[in-house]
Order: C-alpha cells, then sequence, then structure tokens
C-alpha cells in the first residue's frame, strides 16, 4: 500500500506561495495597526457615521492657530468670538481646486453646545467656486437670509445640512454643518463683528 507524501513547500505553485506569504506578512501588520489606533485613541468603530456623543473631541485654540494661516493667504481673516459652550475643533488652510494658484479657504470647525457641528471657511474665491468646493458639487440657491446689514445666500449641503454664504467684497463667508438656524446665525453675527486678523 502507498501511502501519499506530504505535498513540499517547493511542489507548490510559485504564484501560491507569493500570495499565502503575503497575507501572512499583512494580516500581523494589520492586528497591530488595530491594537496602537486603540491605545492611542485615534481610531474608532462606528456604523452608524460619527458620533460625538460621549467622545473625548479635541479642542484647538483658534485664537493663536489662525494668524499664522493669515499670512499664506492675501484675504482679511476674522476669528469670531462665540458664547461659552462651543469649541473649535479644528483650524485648517486649503485650496479651493487643484490648480496651481487655486485660492486658499481657512476653515474654522466647531462643536456648538448641543453637540452639533458648523464650520466657518473664509475665501477669496467666489461663491460659485467656494460652494461647489464644501458640498462637492455645484448647487442652486433655496433663498436669502438678511443678517447684521448683509445676504446670506443659502445652499442645500451635504446630507441634510445647509449653506450660507455671505459676499464681503474682498473675502466670502461660507457657514455648513448640521446645527440649527440660531446656531447659524449665532456664528454668522459673530464672524462679521470679529475684527480681522493682522
Amino acid at each position: 500500500m502507498m501511502t501519499r507524501m506530504a505535498e513540499s513547500p517547493q511542489s507548490r505553485p510559485r504564484s501560491e506561495q507569493t500570495v499565502r506569504g503575503l497575507l501572512m506578512s499583512l494580516i500581523p501588520l494589520a492586528l497591530l495597526a488595530l491594537v496602537i489606533g486603540g491605545l492611542t485613541g485615534k481610531c474608532s468603530f462606528s456604523p452608524g457615521g460619527p458620533n460625538t456623543q460621549g467622545a473625548v473631541v479635541r479642542t484647538v485654540d483658534a485664537g493663536a492657530q489662525v494668524p499664522r494661516l493669515a499670512r499664506s493667504v492675501a484675504f482679511p481673516v476674522r476669528v469670531p468670538r462665540l458664547p461659552p459652550g462651543w469649541r473649535t475643533t479644528s483650524v485648517d488652510l486649503e485650496r479651493a481646486g487643484r490648480a496651481a494658484g487655486a485660492p486658499g479657504v481657512v476653515q474654522l470647525d466647531w462643536l456648538t453646545p448641543a453637540g452639533d457641528y458648523l464650520r466657518l471657511s473664509q475665501s477669496s474665491a467666489s461663491e460659485a467656486a467656494l460652494v461647489p468646493f464644501e458640498v462637492g458639487e455645484p448647487k442652486a440657491a433655496t433663498g436669502v437670509v438678511q443678517l447684521q446689514g448683509r445676504n446670506w445666500v443659502v445652499y442645500p449641503g451635504r446630507r441634510d445640512e445647509r449653506v450660507w454664504v455671505a459676499d464681503l467684497g474682498a473675502v466670502r463667508l461660507l457657514i455648513t454643518g448640521s446645527a440649527q438656524e440660531p446656531d447659524f446665525r449665532t456664528l454668522a453675527t459673530a464672524t462679521l463683528a470679529a475684527p480681522t486678523v493682522d
């Protein structure tokens, strides 16, 4: 009776050895990345979407960071003073387009006291360029809100969010997010009242 000898690794096709070896190398690396991410708190699993309830949200000092960004753009930038409970979570500088020389966009993100999200974007980009940059595609305006002597043109935003845009001549102000209209008004009023950063 003949016994079948075990197949040696050398007898397997080379392509099978390569794929198996690759998978065996990637699995420990993926596990290590998940462990490190979990230990540092930099990642989480949330199948229902982002959730700020009970989460530790980073707070940044906009007053310290915005002047540095303002030196990189050719338009006046403002840092609104908001009521207690508003938390600045991010300050960033993006470009409104991929072309060389695309206008800068200074973005400030907040969580309102109710835990809703709002973003203020300031840019010399035109309204027609800034709205698609923020919401991902061109949108048609749905109305106008008059506030502090300024017209804020209203657009639909991402998902159920909305967008307000005001033209101040040298700069366009854009507010978007999931907050309710009173919070939009609070941010818009504070932004118009804020002095420009030198």
